[in-house]
């Protein structure tokens, strides 16, 4: 197998700087506490004011959308339209924008009020998203290869990562009817990768821009892939250990994220 497409100058520069922002993310997370939002709200104070749920996934999650889709639309000139039309550039990018469109559009409007979100940690989320959509949507439309074709590997990565949208699909509206309308607290999420894991979303997720970063074969996707594990896989073990900690009958063969294994 190939190495992957090394991006050219600029990608590779940004590239880099997530790369490290993934190594800082997953110690800060596994050194100091969870991320003040959900269940680990409890030391929000100091975050910022209070966003309401679904008014927070929309704006942090939007940029990512956005930025490309608007790069791509009105601002791309004939060249980089053409180059992002090459099959082996236009199924990543297709599969990046269509996880964005869901997750900023659809999601936010599927998901049950729940517990706010600090501005601090929305306006993190959101520079991220902008930085993310504007590395990826640099590179696909002005730095990959032009005539990028359509490979097995390509195709493979794609047919992972359809394995972790569906999973993590699945997992959103597991718990999404976790409660019926007017309840509140937690409850053991069951059915799906919940049988195998405690934050199967999670799981869905981290497998879905691991085949994604297979099929863009990039330096950015890697980097973007590398940071989304560094993100959510110290916050799965938080997770597992809340649960273990609450439920006491938890079910004792479920690992955090990944099946088997962590």
């Amino acid at each position: 197998m190939e190495p992957p497409q090394a991006a050219a100058p600029q990608c590779n520069a940004l590239a880099a700087a997530m790369a490290a922002g993934a190594l800082a993310t997953a110690l800060a997370l596994a050194l100091w506490r969870p991320a003040p939002y959900g269940r680990h709200a409890e030391g929000a104070s100091g975050w910022g004011f209070p966003v309401p749920a679904r008014a927070a996934w929309m704006i942090q999650e939007l940029p990512a959308l956005a930025v490309p889709a608007l790069w791509l639309a009105a601002l791309s000139s004939p060249q980089q339209r053409a180059r992002a039309a090459a099959p082996g550039n236009a199924l990543p990018l297709a599969l990046f924008l269509a996880h964005y469109a869901h997750r900023a559009l659809i999601y936010p409007l599927r998901m049950r009020p729940g517990r706010a979100t600090p501005a601090g940690i929305v306006l993190m989320a959101f520079a991220f998203c902008a930085y993310n959509g504007y590395m990826q949507a640099r590179y696909f439309l002005a730095e990959a290869p032009p005539d990028a074709p359509l490979t097995p590997r390509a195709l493979a990565g794609a047919a992972v990562w359809l394995a972790g949208w569906a999973v993590n699909l699945h997992a959103d509206t597991a718990l999404i009817n976790l409660r019926r309308p007017g309840e509140t607290g937690y409850k053991i999420p069951r059915g799906g990768a919940f049988e195998l894991v405690s934050c199967a979303n999670y799981f869905g997720e981290v497998l879905e821009w691991a085949g994604w970063a297979v099929a863009a074969w990039s330096a950015p996707a890697a980097a973007f892939a590398a940071y989304t594990a560094a993100n959510l896989v110290p916050r799965a073990w938080q997770h597992h250990c809340w649960y273990r900690a609450k439920f006491p009958g938890y079910p004792r063969n479920r690992r955090a994220v990944i099946p088997f294994l962590l």
